[in-house]
């Protein structure tokens, strides 16, 4: 029987990568859970991390080799894209839930790209997400012929 090995640095490095994913992830999935949102507060920190425990999984099979590193990519982004699609609801002509299903995808993203040690993109990432949630809303309430409920109930989401 082997004995389990930990390494206690990789253990301390993957961790803050792991971390970071979450707290990334967090002021996103606030904006998105606050509300009548109720998406994202839970789901879109699990999915930051889930991308990026995955992404430091595969990362040190795949070195050198960044045609594994694409199809990784691609596999979790597909894959969170089908979450993300379970967010978007139509009801009559109104679809909901886009920019939630996107938030979600950019959750993934943001995991990826702690998990692959780009922290400098994560934060990116966490920051424009927030600004286009929190500023373009107000953009897209002050559209005369929006409805005056569809933010409420719908994409605002």
């Amino acid at each position: 029987m082997e004995s389990l090995n930990l390494d206690l640095d990789i253990l301390i490095r993957d961790g803050i990568a792991i971390v970071a994913a979450f707290v990334l992830a967090l002021p996103i999935a606030w904006e998105r859970g606050y509300g009548k949102r109720h998406n994202g507060f839970r789901t879109l920190p699990i999915v930051a991390m889930a991308a990026c425990g995955i992404a430091l999984i595969l990362r040190p099979i795949t070195e050198g080799h960044p045609d594994a590193d694409a199809r990784i990519i691609q596999g979790v982004i597909t894959g969170i894209g089908f979450i993300g699609g379970g967010a978007i609801l139509k009801h009559g002509t109104s679809v909901y839930g886009l920019a939630t299903a996107a938030s979600i995808w950019n959750a993934g993203a943001i995991g990826l790209a702690t998990g692959m040690g780009r922290f400098n993109i994560a934060i990116v990432l966490c920051v424009i997400n927030l600004l286009s949630l929190l500023l373009l809303r107000r953009v897209d309430s002050a559209d005369p012929d929006k409805r005056p409920d569809e933010d409420e109930s719908g994409d605002g989401c």
